[in-house]
C-alpha cells in the first residue's frame, strides 16, 4: 500500500494506491494537474543546457506505486505511453487525461512454472510498422507482440545458446534491431560477474538481429551493457554500462555493414557514482535528441551530454532512474524512476519527432 498526495486545482486529494503482483488496481493517474516530484531538481552545469531545458522547468510526478518502472516508449499513432514494471511482469499504459491502465500481462515471462528473478519485459520499442517489440527478461528473448498475449520470437539464441536477459534495444533505419544482453533477469546475484546457474553464454553482449533473423555478436567486451541508442546519422552507437565497478557510457563507430569498432569511453561516471547518497543509480537507459545530445539515465537522474561528451546538466529525480523516452510532440521527456513515472518539458525534440 502506498499513500500519495495529488493537487487538484486548489484542493489536495489524499488517495490510497494499491499495486501488487496480482491483478489488483493500478495506481491512479490524476486527470487534471500534476505536482513536482518530491526531492527533484534540475542541475545546470553548462550554458548549452539552457537551450535544451527552459529556465523554470520542473520534473512532474504523473503516477507512482510501481515496483521498478522501465522501458518507456511513446505510441505516436494513438498518443499514449507504454512502460514496463519488471517485477510485476507487466506493461502499463498512460495517456494524458485518462486513468492508467494495464496494457499487457504477462509481458516478459510467459511460462507456467513460478520462478524468481526479474520476470517482466524491460526495454520496449516500436518497429517501422508500428508493432511493439519487447526485451523479455523471463523468456530470455526479443519478441514481437502479435495479438492479445501472443508473441513471436525474433531472437532467443546465439550460436545455439540462450541469451542472458535482453535488456534494451534500438532499431536502425534499415530495420535491424540492436540490443543489449546483461544478466539481470537470470536466477542469481546480478552483481556477481561469474557464470549464473542458468547462464548459457559466458559473456554479456551487444547484438544485432537482422530483418531476416540473423543474430550477430557486435561486442562481448562490456561487462554490463544496458541502454542503447544511435546518433541521428546512425554513425555512432551509444551503449551504457551499468557495472557498479565501471559505470560508463561507450561510443562505437558504426561501419557501413552495420558492425561496430572497439569503441571509446564517451563518459566515465565513476566519480559521480562514489557519492551514492546524492547520485543514486547507474548508467541505464538513454535517448538522443534531434541534434545528437544524449539524455542518459545514470547516477543522479537523467544526465544530459552534448555529442562531444560534455556533461551539460542533470535532471535530478532524487531516485535511482531507469529510463526515459520522448513523447507528445517530441518535446516532453517521460522518465521512469524507481516507483515513479515522471515527465519534464524540453525545448529540444527527441530523435524521430
Amino acid at each position: 500500500m502506498k499513500l500519495s498526495c495529488v493537487k487538484l486545482a486548489s484542493l489536495t486529494v489524499l488517495a490510497l494506491v494499491f499495486y501488487g503482483v496480482g491483478n489488483g488496481p493500478l495506481p491512479a493517474a490524476d486527470q487534471i494537474s500534476y505536482i513536482e516530484l518530491d526531492g527533484s531538481s534540475i542541475e545546470r552545469l553548462d550554458p548549452q543546457f539552457d537551450k535544451l531545458i527552459a529556465d523554470g522547468a520542473k520534473i512532474e510526478k504523473l503516477v507512482e506505486g510501481f515496483e521498478w518502472a522501465e522501458g518507456p516508449v511513446w505510441n505516436r499513432k494513438e498518443g499514449y505511453l507504454l512502460f514496463s514494471d519488471i517485477p510485476n511482469n507487466a506493461v502499463n499504459r498512460w495517456q494524458p487525461g485518462k486513468r492508467l491502465s494495464l496494457f499487457l500481462r504477462p509481458s516478459g515471462y510467459t511460462g507456467r512454472t513460478p520462478r524468481e528473478g526479474e520476470l517482466g519485459s524491460n526495454g520496449l520499442v516500436y518497429d517501422s510498422q508500428g508493432r511493439l517489440v519487447l526485451c523479455q527478461h523471463g523468456d530470455r528473448r526479443i519478441a514481437r507482440l502479435e495479438g492479445k498475449n501472443k508473441f513471436k520470437t525474433l531472437a532467443d539464441k546465439f550460436e545455439g545458446k540462450r541469451f542472458n536477459s535482453p535488456n534494451d534495444g534500438v532499431f536502425k533505419s534499415n530495420g535491424d534491431l540492436y540490443f543489449t544482453d546483461p544478466p539481470y533477469g537470470l536466477l542469481s546475484d546480478p552483481n556477481d560477474l561469474e557464470l549464473r546457474r542458468d547462464q548459457e553464454l559466458d559473456f554479456c553482449g551487444v547484438f544485432r538481429v537482422s530483418t531476416k533473423g540473423k543474430v550477430t555478436l557486435l561486442t562481448d567486451q562490456m561487462t554490463r551493457p544496458n541502454g542503447i541508442a544511435f546518433s541521428p546519422d546512425e554513425t555512432i552507437l551509444y551503449v551504457a554500462q551499468s557495472d557498479r565497478k565501471a559505470p560508463l557510457w561507450m561510443a562505437f563507430n558504426v561501419a557501413e555493414n552495420g558492425t561496430i569498432d572497439k569503441g571509446r569511453t564517451f563518459f566515465d561516471a565513476s566519480e559521480l557514482a562514489k557519492d551514492k547518497e546524492r547520485n543514486a543509480g547507474s548508467p541505464d537507459g538513454l535517448k538522443v535528441d534531434r541534434d545528437g545530445n544524449l539524455f542518459a539515465t545514470g547516477p543522479g537522474g537523467v544526465l544530459v551530454f552534448s555529442p562531444d561528451g560534455t556533461h551539460l546538466g542533470t535532471l535530478r529525480t532524487g531516485q535511482a532512474t531507469a529510463n526515459c523516452a520522448w513523447g507528445d510532440d517530441g518535446s516532453t521527456l517521460y522518465i521512469t524512476a524507481d516507483m515513479y513515472l515522471c515527465r519534464v518539458k524540453t525545448t529540444t525534440r527527441g530523435l524521430g519527432f
